[in-house]
This record gives C-alpha cells, sequence and structure tokens, in this order.
C-alpha cells in the first residue's frame, strides 16, 4: 500500500489575512519612508506645504516649496534603491501630474516661478536618494 500525502489548500480565510498582514506592512514601510523623506528634505531647507495629499486625481505624498520652486514629491521604498527607482511607472507619473494639477487649482495661494517633479526613495537600509525632475513635460 502507498501512502499519499494531500496537503490542504490554505482556507480562505487564511491567504486573506496573509494578504492584509502583507499590505499592513507595506502601508506601515510607506509612512516610515515618507517621515524620513520629510525630514531629510526639511534639513534641505524646504518648507512642506502638504504631505498624502489626497485629491480626485491621485495622492501626492509630499508637496514642498524653496524659495519660488514649488515640488511634488513621490516617495518609495523598497529593499533596494534600483528596485525603487524603478517602479514610477508611466501611470503613476501621470496621475502624480494631474493629482498637482489638482492641488495647485485648490490652493491658488501657492504662487510659483517653478514646479518640478521629484522622486525620492528610501532602501532598507533608510538611505535616501533623491532624483530631480523625473517628469519634463513641464
Amino acid at each position: 500500500m502507498r501512502t499519499v500525502t494531500y496537503k490542504k489548500p490554505p482556507q480562505q480565510g487564511q491567504a486573506s489575512s496573509v494578504r492584509k498582514v502583507r499590505g499592513y506592512v507595506a502601508y506601515n514601510d510607506g509612512l516610515s519612508a515618507e517621515e524620513t523623506v520629510k525630514a531629510f528634505c526639511i534639513q534641505q531647507g524646504w518648507i512642506i506645504l502638504g504631505q498624502r495629499a489626497k485629491t480626485p486625481r491621485g495622492e501626492i505624498d509630499i508637496v514642498m516649496r524653496k524659495g519660488t520652486m514649488i515640488c511634488f514629491v513621490e516617495v518609495k521604498k523598497r529593499k533596494t534603491q534600483r528596485d525603487a527607482a524603478e517602479c514610477l511607472l508611466p501611470a503613476q507619473q501621470r496621475r502624480l501630474f494631474r493629482a498637482a494639477e489638482c492641488l495647485l487649482a485648490y490652493h491658488p495661494e501657492w504662487h510659483y516661478e517653478e514646479l518640478r517633479f521629484d522622486l525620492i526613495t528610501v532602501d532598507e537600509k533608510n538611505e535616501v536618494v533623491w532624483i530631480k525632475d523625473i517628469i519634463r513635460q513641464m
């Protein structure tokens, strides 16, 4: 007689709870990365105008000002800097641009001469890399 081992598939609740935990961890990692980036930018002399700024067109992680420039920042946290830098897809760039248009319409008091869209990445060692002017449509 031959013994056959059968591995029972995970119950529905198990798979979704694992997914929830992963989502929760990723969300908290993102919040932590945004706080790291915010502190880094303040050290560089930037004034934070908004964080996690929600619009009907999307969310912008950080909006900041230095002099007459307003900068819209997307923050990405990944294991490596390369992974983080490669994960801002064209669709996300368009969302960032459209959300910025909404924010500027909502805040006519934000006077500026120059707009810029930056990507700031954080790796698992909490090292920050700032990629300036990621959207050159402006």
